[in-house]
């Protein structure tokens, strides 16, 4: 993990799963949806993009084959990223229920809207 003040990015792989994390953050957090899997020339013009080497990545897709092929893809060329995970039983990001998000998410320091862990 780098510095507190590094700015904070999470990659997810849809845009609902992005929708369920942005109800129950409360920082500024660039979140980025690949939509699937990544090709080399996406996944390195993401890097790019938003300087991933750079920042403090997180790591948060579906507990199913594709969320697992591309945490995997994400673990080798993001190697410094943090992984959040969710429960096996919700499957996937955009199921979880915000109680259980919120709990993952600031697990690994990520503030949410302490509404959510009532």
């Amino acid at each position: 993990m780098l510095a507190e003040d590094t700015e904070k990015i999470i990659i997810v792989e849809g845009r609902t799963d992005r929708e369920q994390i942005e109800k129950v953050i409360n920082e500024e957090i660039t979140i980025i949806c690949t939509n699937g899997t990544l090709g080399l020339g996406k996944m390195e013009e993401l890097v790019l993009e938003y300087d991933l080497d750079n920042k403090d990545v997180f790591i948060l897709v579906d507990e199913d084959q594709a969320g697992h092929k591309l945490r995997k893809q994400l673990s080798i060329e993001l190697p410094h990223a943090t992984h959040i995970f969710i429960d096996k039983t919700f499957r996937e990001v955009a199921a979880t229920p915000a109680l259980e998000l919120a709990t993952a998410l600031l697990s690994k320091r990520i503030a949410v809207d302490p509404n959510y862990l009532l």
